[in-house]
């Protein structure tokens, strides 16, 4: 278990939260690329895949806790497409 890989996915997921209210106030995807958002959700992948195959430590549960911040702005991005397309 690395001390740098504890300090990034905390930075990391320190923002998803502020991301994600902005998500859901704002009802628009403008300022968000889905693209990115899965190219970041690829790579949360990554590291759980690492952490499983490995070297398994309890870092796995940060990944995971990441990744589904990020899988919920994906979606907000779905509905907040769809509330764009019915205005």
């Amino acid at each position: 278990m690395s001390i740098y890989e504890i300090v990034m996915l905390l930075c990391f997921g320190a923002a998803w939260p502020f991301s994600l209210r902005k998500s859901w106030t704002a009802r628009s995807t403008q300022g968000k690329s889905i693209f990115f958002l899965f190219v970041v959700l690829v790579g949360y992948g990554a590291g759980i895949l690492n952490k499983l195959l490995i070297r398994y430590d309890d870092v796995i549960w940060m990944y995971a806790v990441n990744s589904l911040m990020v899988t919920a702005d994906i979606v907000l991005w779905f509905r907040n497409r769809s509330i764009e397309r019915m205005v």
